[in-house]
């Protein structure tokens, strides 16, 4: 099986979140929780990636600032959004994946309503048992 793209891998995890779903806007793909945004990919081609594939992630400035100081070469301020907190993650160059779905989480849980973060929350339903 052919290893699957940033993109596809950004999605998969985006969309494995209860009631994500993916818009496109400014010509890039985005992942809402409802209407609201946790998360826009940046294509190489665009000034929204700057050369690179990225990611844009919500988050809290402390973590925005933390990542970059520690790691300019895998997080980087965005544009726009940048200010508000958020932080940019390059997608290329091996990432690392697990940061990058907790990062998602953590700007999902940012931005879903409490109920639907109940569902995150809740544990696995219960396995049956059968008899045999």
């Amino acid at each position: 099986m052919a290893a699957r793209t940033p993109l596809e891998r950004l999605r998969a995890l985006c969309l494995s979140l209860p009631e994500a779903h993916e818009v496109e806007a400014w010509g890039e793909p985005t992942f809402r929780v409802k209407n609201k945004l946790f998360a826009m990919y940046a294509t190489s081609e665009t000034h929204h990636g700057a050369g690179r594939p990225a990611v844009w992630i919500k988050s809290a400035a402390v973590t925005q600032d933390m990542l970059v100081r520690a790691e300019p070469s895998r997080y980087f301020v965005p544009p726009y959004v940048g200010k508000s907190g958020w932080v940019g993650a390059f997608l290329d160059k091996r990432p690392d994946w697990e940061i990058v779905a907790d990062l998602l989480r953590d700007a999902y849980r940012l931005t879903a309503p409490k109920k639907i973060l109940a569902q995150l929350d809740a544990p696995p339903p219960a396995r049956s048992r059968r008899s045999s």
